[in-house]
């Protein structure tokens, strides 16, 4: 590990019990906060984790402004559920209509800086299970107390969860297989980020707004490299937000996840300067499943999309201005 990452470790870590919501409304001053949950077919856990945010950070203490839910195109009951639970729900694809339509997470996450109106974005996944309103206020602890913080990642322990069977620290697959190797290898100053591919994370508007969004799996790393790069090490921090269990994919998903992944750091280490740009690397992903008589070969497109800088955006202004979250 570098000197200046063991450095960063001490200075820039930190864990959610330090931030208690009392201490950070008091430093909230006149800023508004928005959450966001982007969501697909998760009637199962959103509206607990609507719930929990509104009841202790709405309502208990009033720290939160705005819940959102960017719904993506889910076909059960994810909408209801979650504006049951008193969430404000936006179909994906009505907002900022006139840009097209694209697919992925990433996508439901930059459309989201156009529905809502928070100086401060904390962004949460919708199928987690045993959510805490820690998860948000300990994401907003860094960016609340320290103005040179602008973006702050959750870390936490991932229990790999099959058949009702916890195996401790057996989920984050991808991370420990393919994102962490290629963060040391090309970016080690970001070698003590814990958690590079994790969905819960915050930061301010004004370095969101300014970033492109990879619209697929690749998002999450996206940001993260693109934050190194606009803001520098010091600006990101990361807390401790305990444990995290959440949903499976299967392998076979988790290789065209791993393919976004390694486009998405390929397409940074050129647009960063950081390779001599070559050939354009191939997106097809070739995958096989024993049939009966032999091999099934599957070919899926693992090409990433990119939205670019939401602050450039016509109509952008005009769609916050009308955010759910100012009625």
């Amino acid at each position: 590990m570098l000197p200046e990452v063991a450095t960063w470790l001490r200075r820039r870590t930190s864990a959610a019990a330090d931030w208690p919501p009392h201490v950070l409304l008091a430093a909230k001053g006149a800023g508004r906060i928005s959450v966001v949950l982007p969501a697909r077919d998760e009637e199962a856990t959103v509206g607990a984790i609507v719930a929990a945010v509104r009841t202790d950070l709405v309502e208990r203490i009033p720290l939160v402004d705005e819940i959102v839910v960017v719904d993506s195109r889910s076909t059960d009951r994810t909408a209801a559920v979650a504006a049951a639970a008193g969430a404000d729900v936006v179909a994906q694809d009505d907002v900022l209509p006139g840009h097209g339509r694209m697919s992925g997470k990433g996508e439901a996450l930059w459309k989201s800086l156009a529905v809502t109106s928070g100086d401060l974005v904390v962004f949460i996944d919708a199928d987690l299970r045993g959510f805490t309103s820690s998860y948000v206020t300990g994401l907003l602890g860094p960016l609340l107390t320290d103005p040179s913080v602008a973006y702050v990642k959750g870390c936490y322990d991932r229990p790999l969860v099959e058949a009702g069977r916890a195996v401790e620290g057996g989920g984050g697959r991808v991370t420990e297989l393919v994102a962490r190797p290629l963060i040391n290898l090309h970016w080690p100053q970001l070698a003590g980020v814990m958690q590079p591919l994790g969905g819960e994370y915050a930061g301010r508007r004004a370095l969101l707004e300014r970033l492109p969004f990879v619209t697929g799996y690749g998002v999450e790393l996206g940001l993260l490299l693109d934050v190194f790069q606009d803001a520098g090490l010091d600006a990101i921090a990361q807390v401790d937000l305990g444990r995290r269990v959440h949903s499976h994919q299967s392998t076979e998903a988790l290789g065209e996840m791993s393919g976004q992944i390694m486009l998405t750091a390929w397409s940074r280490l050129e647009r960063h300067g950081r390779m001599v740009p070559l050939e354009a690397p191939a997106t097809a992903l070739t995958q096989f499943r024993r049939v009966a008589d032999g091999h099934d070969a599957r070919t899926s497109d693992v090409a990433v999309g990119e939205r670019p800088p939401m602050a450039g955006i016509p109509g952008y202004a005009a769609a916050r201005s009308f955010s759910p979250g100012r009625g």
